[in-house]
């Protein structure tokens, strides 16, 4: 009965939740009167991070926004272990939604362009981007050459970043060749942009932190804040190892630091039958939702946490 129930659930693609009242099964699952998640048109929402990241969240932001909002953030600290790209934390603060947060990279060359941008050479680089000549001969040049300083290496990142395909930076990432409307390597280089979105950050720069450590250790010593709120957005199962150059993660250890957290989380991850057994395990919800992948195609991923009421308002 339960299977046939699923099937019908996942063609309708009904939002489905763990439900945990007392006198049900540990496996039943519980059924939102909701309508179905809409697939978020990222156009519509504001693009404040400088990379062009994998994975990223975009997508995601206004579930997020409905989230604080659910877990009244506003005065506490975001803390985002996987941060990456970084538009949960930008957004969160930028909008107001949190008091601050601390981002958490692991890469070192993601970790370079945070900390360029955190500092007082977020002036610099953004001046940087918009004298660089865009030529084949001086991407060469520039992504063979060695950096002499976390600046000059936040440029190289920022510029590979944009020039490889699907924004991978971990090893083996090719370069565009016709890219976007056969513009090659111009199609995801914009630099006034870029630029516009440094500088942008420094309004609320002093309400950002940045560490580069590991993440897991992290929301550990922070495990007992209740005026924390976590994002936990950690590298896929299935295709981290191909986006990212630190792609190990000890799945079942992290959802077993999630169960210890006193303040509220969100974790997202790829629909996974490994991950949902997990979720089960700890007794989280979980929820799928709707996202366009690449080339348009859609798919669906997973939100986690102890409580996904608020996604009845969405």
């Amino acid at each position: 009965m339960r299977n046939s129930k699923e099937m019908r659930l996942t063609r309708q693609r009904s939002l489905t939740l763990r439900s945990h009242s007392s006198g049900q099964g540990k496996d039943q699952l519980g059924l939102f009167e909701a309508a179905r998640p809409k697939i978020i048109n990222v156009a519509s929402v504001p693009q404040r991070s400088p990379f062009r990241y994998p994975g990223g969240k975009t997508w995601l932001i206004p579930y997020v926004r409905q989230w604080l909002n659910a877990c009244e953030s506003w005065g506490k600290e975001l803390i985002e272990p996987f941060a990456g790209g970084g538009i949960v934390s930008l957004t969160a603060v930028a909008e107001g939604r949190v008091g601050e947060a601390l981002m958490v990279e692991l890469d070192e060359e993601v970790a370079a362009v945070w900390q360029t941008i955190l500092s007082g050479d977020a002036q610099w680089l953004a001046r940087r981007i918009l004298s660089f000549s865009m030529t084949q001969a001086n991407v060469k040049s520039l992504l063979e050459s060695t950096p002499s300083n976390t600046r000059e290496k936040a440029f190289a990142v920022l510029l590979r970043n944009r020039v490889s395909h699907g924004g991978i930076l971990a090893n083996g990432a090719g370069l565009l060749r016709r890219g976007e409307n056969g513009k090659g390597l111009l199609s995801r280089w914009y630099p006034k942009t870029l630029h516009n979105r440094i500088v942008g950050i420094q309004n609320y720069r002093d309400r950002l932190r940045f560490l580069q450590c590991d993440g897991s250790k992290v929301l550990q010593e922070n495990a007992r804040r209740s005026d924390a709120v976590f994002f936990i957005d950690p590298p896929y199962t299935v295709a981290g190892r191909r986006l990212y150059r630190y792609s190990e993660v000890n799945h079942p250890h992290l959802f077993r630091i999630a169960a210890t957290l006193q303040g509220a989380f969100l974790m997202t991850y790829d629909n996974a039958d490994e991950i949902k057994r997990l979720a089960m395990e700890h007794e989280f919800q979980l929820a799928t939702i709707p996202m366009k992948g690449t080339h348009h195609t859609e798919k669906t991923e997973l939100v986690i946490s102890k409580d996904l009421s608020w996604l009845k308002t969405m």
